[in-house]
C-alpha cells in the first residue's frame, strides 16, 4: 500500500480511457501532479515520495498501459499512445492543468504528454531517462566508452528480439527484476523485499513481460515522434534529474534541446531516485512546482 502524509492509505481505483483500463492511486491536496513510473517498476515505486507531496498536491500514481495493476492490451505501446492514456485519465478524474513528474520511461512518456497536450501540463519533471531518437540507442553499442562508464544497455537489443526474450524471462522474471532494480542502483539496500514482490507480482501476471517487452519493442516508433515533438520546444519549466552514478547530467542535456526553461539537477545516487533519495527528491521538486497549477 501507498500512504498519505497523514498515515492513511491513498485511493486506489481503475478507469476505462483511450482503450483500456489503468490502474490508479490518488490522494493529498492542492495542485494535480501526476507521477509517471519505468520499467520494471510499477507505481509503487513512488511509495516513499507520495507523502512527502499530499500535504501540498493531489497526486495521481497511475500504473501505466500493460503494467502494474493496469490492462495488458495487445497494442499501444509507443510513449504517444501511452502518453494519450494519461492525458485520458487525468480528464477522467477532472484535472484541467497538472503537473508530470515521470522516471526512465515514464519521463518519455511524461515527455510526450507535455508535448501532445500543452495546453493541460503546466511542469514537468523529467528523472533519469535517456531519449528514443536522442542517443538512447548509442548505448546499445558493444563499445569500450559504453562499458566502462556503466551504461552499456545490454538489454535493449535483447528486449528488441521476438519470442526469444519471453522463452528466457519466463520462470525467471524474480531473477531478472532483482538483478535490474538492484545493479542500476548506487544504495542497492533500497530495492526493498516488499518493492521486489510487488514487481515481481506484477511483472509474472499474464502478460506482464510481453507488456514490458512491447514498450521497449516501440523504441524506433518513440524515436520518431520525440523527433517530431522536438520541432516546438515545450514552453513550461522542466526540472531535469539526474543520479550521478547513471545518466547524471545527460538528463538536462537532452532536456535542453525539447524546452527552453530548463533546470539540471543531480542527485548522489543511480537510477531510481525516488526509491533510493526520496528526501533530496522531495527537497528539489517541492521548490520547483510551488506556485504551479
Amino acid at each position: 500500500m501507498i500512504f498519505d502524509h497523514d498515515g492513511d492509505s491513498v485511493r486506489t481505483n481503475r478507469a476505462t480511457v483511450n482503450g483500456t483500463s489503468l490502474h490508479y492511486r490518488t490522494g493529498g491536496s492542492g495542485p494535480a501532479l501526476v507521477l509517471l513510473h519505468g520499467v520494471p517498476k510499477t507505481g509503487y515505486h513512488w511509495r516513499h515520495l507520495v507523502p512527502k507531496l499530499t500535504p501540498r498536491h493531489t497526486v495521481v500514481v497511475p500504473d501505466l498501459r500493460g503494467l502494474g495493476d493496469s490492462a495488458r492490451p495487445a497494442g499501444g505501446y509507443d510513449s504517444a499512445t501511452m502518453a494519450d492514456d494519461i492525458a485520458a485519465l487525468m480528464a477522467h478524474l477532472g484535472h484541467a492543468s497538472y503537473s508530470v513528474m515521470g522516471e526512465d520511461w515514464g519521463a518519455v512518456i511524461g515527455y510526450q504528454l507535455a508535448a501532445r497536450h500543452r495546453d493541460q501540463v503546466n511542469a514537468l519533471v523529467f528523472a533519469e531517462a535517456l531519449f528514443p531518437g536522442f542517443g538512447f540507442e548509442d548505448h546499445t553499442a558493444l563499445t569500450e566508452e559504453n562499458v566502462s562508464t556503466g551504461m552499456h544497455l545490454w538489454h535493449l537489443g535483447f528486449y528488441f528480439q521476438p519470442d526469444v526474450p519471453e522463452m528466457l524471462i519466463a520462470g525467471h522474471e524474480r531473477e531478472l527484476i532483482t538483478y535490474m532494480i538492484k545493479n542500476e542502483r548506487s544504495h542497492p539496500d533500497t530495492a526493498t523485499p516488499d518493492a521486489i514482490e510487488e514487481y515481481v507480482r506484477c511483472y509474472s501476471l499474464p502478460g506482464g513481460i510481453r507488456a514490458m517487452l512491447s514498450i521497449y519493442r516501440a523504441m524506433l516508433v518513440d524515436a520518431e515522434q520525440n523527433r517530431e515533438a522536438a520541432r516546438k520546444k515545450l514552453d513550461i519549466p522542466v526540472l531535469a534529474l539526474g543520479g550521478s552514478a547513471f545518466i547524471g547530467d545527460r538528463n538536462e542535456a537532452r532536456m535542453r534541446l525539447m524546452a527552453h526553461d530548463v533546470t539540471g539537477h543531480v542527485l548522489d545516487a543511480g537510477h531510481d531516485l525516488a526509491e533510493e533519495v526520496p528526501d533530496e527528491v522531495a527537497a528539489v521538486v517541492l521548490p520547483f512546482l510551488a506556485g504551479r497549477g
